[in-house]
């Protein structure tokens, strides 16, 4: 329904998919706009800053909602809301920040719920889990796996020579996407309708569609060019070590379907590994410099990646190969999304400009 964006400008944009221009401009941040993030109902949006200030955003007026979050000494690195199947209100919104600390936050109250510390240096990125598990990535080289309902830290990932800079589940799309589903999608949105109770059994069976008979996986991609695939909720000790890339991993992710994981990398490079084995399968190569982010279809065929060549890339997952080129940027691309109906792809970077690109 809406496309979102944060920028160094310090506003957040709500962008009319239909006519393709800003429909809100949300004011309120002091500081570059590091982190967004819709809530799974699609009714929240959450942004970070540089001041370390996380803003609440209605898409349908552009407002803030309630009072500005505030707590962390330093910036916010990244922001993520707990599912809708666990809590169909989309109450609790957790943040990472380079201070070295997780909080959870009741966005209904206003306030912080819980502040997890165990990390000695920036935490990188947080991912609320299906299970009731929080995962934190820090540039302490560490993983850790934390109780959601009360703060207790579970377990520690070590194995990791560097930085930890970017983690993904096996459950991100599905987490993403809540109760909608995207086969059922038509070009006019839908509204995700019906009552909280109806929306949360919807989004329990989608997510126990994914997650199987196994709890779901995590992998994490770090500076020390390796990623890790680990089962977070069972064991501190990872399945697997994927190793190939010449230089730190930018971002990481998994297939919707969860077959496919892909990395980013400053090698120019995407890698495709298995999703469940971590076994290496192919790499794309096309980009010319840096891939910043990656982002896959809904229907799990097609990759698009950012580089900082300017340009973005249309990869076939099965033919692995480049499916289409896509220039048009005047500058560095530094952010890419596909949108959860897979009909489009967003993209943005040094240019200032937002570019929607469609199938």
């Amino acid at each position: 329904r809406y496309l979102a964006s944060g920028s160094g400008d310090t506003t957040v944009r709500f962008w009319d998919l239909s006519t393709e221009t800003p429909q809100f401009t949300a004011k309120g941040h002091r500081h570059w706009v590091l982190s967004i993030a819709w809530s799974p109902d699609g009714k929240k949006l959450a942004s970070g800053c540089k001041n370390s200030q996380i803003f609440l955003w209605d898409p349908a007026t552009g407002n803030q909602i309630g009072r500005v979050l505030s707590g962390h000494s330093k910036w916010i690195t990244c922001l993520c809301w707990e599912p809708l199947h666990i809590n169909p209100e989309c109450r609790y919104l957790a943040s990472a920040s380079k201070d070295g600390s997780i909080r959870i936050w009741d966005t209904l109250m206003g306030r912080c719920d819980k502040i997890l510390t165990s990390h000695t240096q920036s935490v990188t990125c947080v991912k609320w889990g299906g299970d009731g598990l929080l995962y934190s990535s820090s540039q302490d080289r560490t993983i850790k796996v934390w109780r959601s309902q009360d703060g207790v830290l579970c377990r520690t990932l070590q194995g990791h020579a560097h930085w930890v800079n970017t983690m993904a589940l096996s459950t991100d799309y599905v987490l993403r996407t809540g109760a909608f589903e995207p086969a059922e999608a038509t070009i006019n949105p839908q509204d995700v309708s019906g009552s909280l109770s109806e929306l949360k059994d919807k989004a329990q069976q989608r997510y126990d569609q994914v997650r199987g008979q196994e709890p779901e996986r995590l992998v994490s991609g770090s500076d020390d060019f390796t990623l890790f695939l680990w089962r977070p909720a069972e064991d501190k000790k990872p399945l697997e070590r994927m190793t190939g890339h010449q230089a730190l991993i930018n971002q990481v992710l998994f297939s919707p379907d969860t077959r496919i994981i892909a990395s980013a990398s400053f090698d120019k490079s995407i890698k495709l590994w298995d999703g469940r084995t971590g076994k290496y399968l192919t790499s794309l190569r096309g980009h010319v410099s840096a891939v910043y982010q990656i982002a896959w279809s809904a229907d799990s065929r097609l990759l698009v990646s950012g580089s900082s060549d300017s340009t973005l890339k249309v990869w076939d997952a099965k033919m692995k190969k480049l499916a289409i080129d896509l220039p048009g940027h005047a500058d560095e691309v530094s952010a890419t999304d596909w949108s959860p109906d897979g009909q489009r792809v967003a993209s943005g970077g040094k240019d200032k400009c937002l570019r929607i690109w469609r199938r």
